[in-house]
């Protein structure tokens, strides 16, 4: 089947019909929740000068990832549920795969950047200012977007030229690179290729995250107050959490054992890692962080204010 046949078909859950408004709701609800949050943490660093350090700016362009993932997937996801319409075009679907591939390169060696961070600002904190300067993290925020475009530029270019033997049917929620690959013609080239992009843009920032994190910990644990060992710790705790639920699922996803019906754990994990974990990410960041917390409830204080002044001077 050449890839002239320009309708593919996304099939999402099995579900009743009386059922789609609630799981529409439901997407709706963490959509607008995840919007919400990392929308609210771009502001909060951006407005207060206190949080123009390198780990913010960092956290700030991973508030900017996580409102990609989902908007490149959920609201196209409850306009088919809500119209019955479950077909994509040609165009419609690689450019979903572009936006999403992106966003998933940016986040892989973005989280990558955010354990480096906490390497630098634990194991050399003499050097930290140095080592992670304005330019430098400028530098490393460049080079982490543009790799993420020209890789999933190279790798939706790739994808839509190779010829579907199979199927146009994309069993997944959105037009998913593994999903299409189900379905391609056998191709030496394209498994070389894509062995490459796993272990280049998946295994090598997830080893150096891991190896800068066993060095943080052997730090860590040569501190001699417990007090202090707490408050190094709690520096790089929410990254961690973030880190094992990012890479958790895609691991879960990519090496799965051999199932008789993989599709309901599939779209379960699919749904964990690009739309649940965009939506949690500011949240397990905010809640464990004192420098976010204080200036949130400075700006919501600063806004109440106004809006009372502006009251009594109408």
């Amino acid at each position: 089947m050449e890839n002239y046949t320009y309708q593919y078909f996304v099939l999402t859950f099995t579900t009743h019909d009386e059922n789609k408004p609630f799981l529409s709701f439901f997407f709706v609800l963490i959509y607008l929740i995840g919007v919400l949050a990392n929308s609210a943490t771009i502001t909060v660093v951006y407005f207060d000068r206190h949080l123009h350090t390198p780990m913010y700016l960092f956290l700030c362009n991973l508030s900017i990832v996580d409102l990609c993932y989902t908007t490149s997937t959920v609201p196209k996801l409850v306009h088919m549920f809500l119209s019955g319409v479950y077909t994509l075009s040609f165009t419609q679907c690689f450019v979903q795969m572009y936006f999403f591939s992106h966003a998933v390169t940016t986040e892989d060696l973005l989280l990558f950047i955010m354990a480096y961070d906490r390497y630098v600002a634990i194991c050399h904190p003499l050097y930290y200012h140095r080592m992670l300067s304005k330019k430098n993290c400028i530098f490393f925020m460049v080079v982490v977007w543009t790799t993420g475009f020209l890789n999933s530029f190279s790798l939706t270019l790739t994808t839509s030229n190779i010829s579907l033997c199979y199927s146009n049917t994309v069993a997944h929620f959105f037009c998913e690179f593994k999903a299409f690959a189900k379905n391609f013609c056998p191709n030496a080239g394209f498994q070389l290729f894509t062995n490459i992009e796993v272990v280049i843009f998946g295994f090598g920032p997830f080893l150096c995250s891991v190896l800068s994190y066993i060095k943080v910990i052997i730090v860590i644990l040569h501190i001699k107050s417990s007090d202090g060992r707490r408050k190094a710790f709690s520096t790089c705790s929410s990254h961690l959490i973030v880190l094992s639920m990012f890479y958790g699922t895609w691991i879960s996803v990519y090496i799965m054992p051999p199932l008789k019906d993989p599709r309901v754990f599939e779209l379960t994990l699919s749904i964990l890692y690009s739309t649940i974990t965009p939506m949690l990410n500011p949240l397990i960041f905010s809640v464990r962080n004192k420098d976010i917390k204080m200036a949130l409830t400075k700006m919501v204080k600063h806004n109440i204010r106004g809006s009372q002044s502006l009251r009594l001077h109408s």
